[in-house]
C-alpha cells in the first residue's frame, strides 16, 4: 500500500475516536444535567400557586363559593402585577428605541413598533385582568386588593 492510504486510515480511526468520545461526553452531560434537575426541585410549601390558563378557565366555571371567587381574584391580581411590571419594562424599551430612530424608509415593522406592541399589549392583559380580579373579588364578598 502507498503511505497515502496509511495516513487515510488513520486519519478515519482518529475520526471514529473522536466520534465516539464526543457522544459518550453529551451523554454523560445529559445524564448529570437530569439528576441535577431531578435533585433540584423541591416541593414549594408557598401558599400562592401560579395556575395555568386551562387551569383559571375551569376554576372559573366550578367556582361557587366565596373561597374559590377569592383564589381567582388572587390568582387574577397575581397576573395584573406581572403584566404591570412586563408592560413597564417595555415601555422603557420602547423609549430606548424612539431615541433611534434612523430613517423613515425603514422596514416595518421597526424594532420601535416592536416595542411599542409589545407595551400595548401588556397594558392591555393587565387591564385585564385588574377587571377580572375586581369581579371575582366582589363575588367573594371582599374589597378589590
Amino acid at each position: 500500500m502507498p503511505p497515502s492510504c496509511h495516513l487515510a486510515i488513520i486519519r478515519l480511526r482518529g475520526e471514529k475516536t473522536m466520534k465516539r468520545t464526543v457522544f459518550a461526553a453529551s451523554i454523560v452531560g445529559l445524564v448529570l444535567v437530569g439528576f441535577g434537575t431531578a435533585s433540584g426541585q423541591a416541593p414549594s410549601s408557598d401558599k400562592s400557586e401560579h395556575y395555568s390558563q386551562a387551569q383559571l378557565k375551569q376554576m372559573t366555571l366550578a367556582a361557587h363559593t366565596p373561597e374559590q371567587y377569592k383564589a381567582l381574584a388572587s390568582s387574577y391580581t397575581k397576573q395584573q402585577s406581572y403584566f404591570l411590571r412586563q408592560a413597564a419594562e417595555e415601555k422603557q424599551e420602547w423609549e430606548r428605541r424612539s431615541a433611534n430612530i434612523v430613517s423613515v424608509n425603514a422596514k416595518y415593522p421597526r424594532p420601535v413598533d416592536s416595542a411599542r406592541y409589545l407595551y400595548e399589549y401588556d397594558a392591555y392583559k393587565a387591564s385585564e385582568a385588574g377587571a377580572l380580579s375586581l369581579k371575582y373579588a366582589q363575588l367573594g364578598g371582599t374589597t378589590a386588593p
